[in-house]
């Protein structure tokens, strides 16, 4: 508490305690630290349905993009999809946020993979979510992790949401007033890409543009016209190539990269409904 009277921006939505802040919209939040299989140390969160017991429509595993975190203003989306009665996880990333490593460095995508791979498969393992439809979700960087983990693991997962999927630098807020709240995060990384991580993410993304056609899971892809951080046509590539049965694409005309939180408030609930309405198709009955 002393911490919140002396850093009155202690949260991206103001002074308000996480526990208020979650209680308020009707969502319970909890933190705690994932040792994965190579010894990493990673903070993990979840956002649940406050309601005893909850009524879980699903499992969404969240994957936030490079430079980010999972404390900040990445959380108003698992949030909103909480209140809708999913149970939300995520993880800062090795080298971001509270986990451990190097800020910013990324030398091994594919060991990323795995860390993420094995926290969500011990979420899969609590028998209160057994039977439950499991979605992955990524944005921007954290999308091509998604489509890796894919690759890694097939048939682990019901679903994946792309939001502006693969990676560059650039700007992607298009309301200023948003820009001066997302640079207050004490957490986030703003110094230049380091240079091994670029190395590696070229590498994973060369290497994902040459694998479209694998991809097998059904998916939303979601993308603004605008987005000069990625570049929508990796997104219409994806969704012309890959062999998912199942498969949308939503292109929004002069949006850009941060659709979840940099965009209007307007566009921000146009985005949050049509991925609700597309997890909702999927978990009928």
């Amino acid at each position: 508490m002393q911490e919140e009277k002396e850093n009155p921006n202690l949260h991206y939505w103001g002074n308000a305690s996480e526990e208020d802040h979650y209680k308020s919209h009707g969502v319970k939040g909890s933190t705690s630290f994932y040792t994965s299989p190579r010894g990493l140390s990673l903070f993990t969160r979840s956002w649940l349905p406050l309601s005893n017991p909850p009524p879980h429509r699903g499992i969404i595993f969240m994957i936030h993009g490079y430079g980010n975190d999972i404390s900040w203003t990445f959380q108003s989306t698992p949030i909103f999809l909480a209140q809708m009665g999913f149970a939300c996880f995520a993880l800062d990333l090795e080298g971001h946020g509270r986990s451990e490593g190097l800020r910013a460095f990324v030398p091994n995508v594919d060991a990323v993979v795995q860390d993420c791979l094995s926290f969500f498969n011990s979420i899969k393992q609590d028998p209160q979510y057994h039977g439950l439809p499991c979605f992955l979700f990524g944005e921007s960087m954290g999308g091509a992790i998604c489509l890796l983990i894919h690759f890694a693991d097939p048939k682990g997962f019901d679903g994946a949401i792309l939001v502006a999927p693969m990676y560059l630098v650039a700007k992607s807020v298009k309301v200023e007033e948003k820009v001066i709240i997302a640079e207050k995060n004490p957490m986030r990384y703003r110094g230049k890409p380091r240079l091994g991580t670029v190395l590696e993410l070229l590498r994973v993304t060369d290497q994902l543009s040459q694998q479209l056609s694998k991809v097998s899971i059904p998916f939303i892809v979601l993308h603004g016209s605008a987005d000069v951080v990625t570049d929508p046509n990796v997104s219409k590539a994806l969704y012309e190539e890959a062999k998912s049965e199942d498969k949308t694409i939503k292109i929004y005309d002069g949006m850009m990269h941060s659709l979840l939180f940099g965009e209007t408030d307007e566009n921000i609930e146009i985005v949050c409904k049509d991925i609700l309405s597309w997890l909702e198709e999927r978990c009928k009955g």
